[in-house]
């Protein structure tokens, strides 16, 4: 796009100094309306794009938590479609601070203005537009934009166009090369006085102009709209490749941010007594007899949790759940591996893997492996795809080949960023 703006964004003259603010004007309320109400079928598979994964995370989540967690944003509304419901609960589950979504309408025009309404109801005074599918603002961004507003009613985050431009007509052979100069490539977040660009929509409901962004109706209304520099790692996940290389990019920092991988063994027996069924794997297994112990006697899941308090250096479940205390009489042993895993958590760790061998004559363990897998994935919050279960017997010899009880064997592998305690 041409900017109309005649100030240089780039001008460190022209960014905005607190120091010259009156004191008397109160601080704006600003929300971030983010917008999801798209069909995204130019990047292809069976949701809508804002609702694809990246890291293991939908990208409306973390595109929704750069605002969320900025200081200088008051509250952030998203505008959904009508048929995606599910798919946003499921993406925002824990966003606590999310304002009760608005569904669009059947243009991306209409669902802006619909997300105004709602929000000028609020009492907002400063609103920031943006695309649900731009997870990389950066708060340096969402700064700009919010300070050029002390001076602006329409502010744009955009970048000069660096690339050579060309003009071609329908047969795809080039007419001219288009002068760059000037030219900037408008980004989201974009920045309004909330009533301005408000009455700017309603004015422009019936017109029959195509308008692709917000700064476009601010245009034509005859709004002056500021530019300030964008970020070109602010980049539009449109097609399946953009996708790819930012959930490449994800990883890839995650990576670099977890420095170490370590790994934790763990190793539980439990006898057997008078009972009707043995808990194992988080499951209760029928059977003729139960394991004895001072908690549900579930020796999979102890030996789980053994496997990643060792990879954290963090003493054993006797250390944590002494069976002496009373209070873990009878206790469920999810409890135990929950612990644990958010001990690892809590140090800003993760888990890799869970790996688990099962020692035991009877009952046969075959059966009843693909749900273990899935109870101990979802105790510790990964997919089934990183937890093994096996299981084999002792060929007859010794306490476990005379069914006397059952032992486990379990690994955990997990990644730990470095501290200054680990050097």
């Amino acid at each position: 796009m041409r900017t109309k703006s005649c100030r240089d964004p780039t001008d460190p003259e022209n960014s905005q100094d607190p120091s010259r603010m009156s004191e008397n004007v109160p601080l704006p309320r600003v929300a971030a309306l983010i917008v999801a109400a798209g069909r995204g079928i130019r990047a292809g598979g069976e949701v809508p794009k804002q609702y694809r994964k990246l890291a293991g995370q939908a990208i409306l989540r973390r595109t929704a938590a750069r605002f969320l967690s900025h200081a200088r944003v008051d509250d952030v509304l998203v505008v959904i479609h009508a048929d995606d419901v599910a798919l946003y609960q499921a993406a925002v589950a824990g966003q606590d601070r999310l304002l009760p979504f608005v569904t669009g309408g059947a243009t991306r025009q209409e669902s802006v203005r619909r997300g105004l309404e709602a929000l000028a109801e609020r009492g907002i005074t400063h609103v920031l537009i943006h695309d649900a599918v731009r997870p990389f603002a950066s708060p340096a961004l969402i700064d700009r934009v919010i300070d050029a507003l002390s001076e602006a009613d329409a502010v744009l985050a955009a970048s000069p166009v660096t690339d050579t431009l060309k003009r071609a007509d329908a047969a795809g052979i080039v007419g001219d090369t288009v002068p760059r100069e000037d030219l900037y490539a408008a980004e989201t977040p974009q920045a309004f006085r909330l009533a301005t660009i408000l009455e700017a929509h309603r004015r422009a409901a019936d017109a029959r102009e195509p308008f692709t962004d917000d700064a476009g109706i601010a245009e034509w209304a005859g709004i002056p709209v500021q530019i300030v520099l964008g970020e070109r790692s602010n980049i539009k996940l449109t097609l399946p490749e953009d996708i790819e290389m930012a959930d490449t990019r994800l990883r890839m920092e995650e990576s670099l941010r977890v420095g170490e991988t370590r790994v934790g063994t763990g190793y539980d027996v439990h006898s057997f007594t008078e009972g009707s069924g043995v808990w194992l794997g988080g499951i209760e297994i029928p059977h003729d007899r139960k394991l004895s112990g001072h908690s549900d006697a579930d020796v999979a899941l102890h030996a789980l949790t053994d496997a990643v308090l060792g990879a954290i250096a963090d003493g054993d479940i006797g250390d944590h759940f002494p069976p002496s205390d009373p209070q873990w009489r009878g206790a469920s042993s999810d409890r135990f591996l929950a612990f644990a895993v958010e001990r690892v958590r809590a140090r800003g760790g993760a888990i890799v893997n869970l790996d688990l061998a099962i020692i035991a004559e009877e009952p046969r363990i075959g059966p009843h492996r693909d749900a273990m897998r899935a109870r101990i994935a979802e105790i510790a919050g990964i997919g089934p795809n990183r937890v093994g279960v096996k299981a084999t017997t002792n060929e007859k010899m010794g306490f476990v080949g005379r069914g006397e009880g059952i032992a486990a064997i379990a690994t955990a592998t997990i990644r730990l960023p470095f501290t200054e305690e680990d050097a």
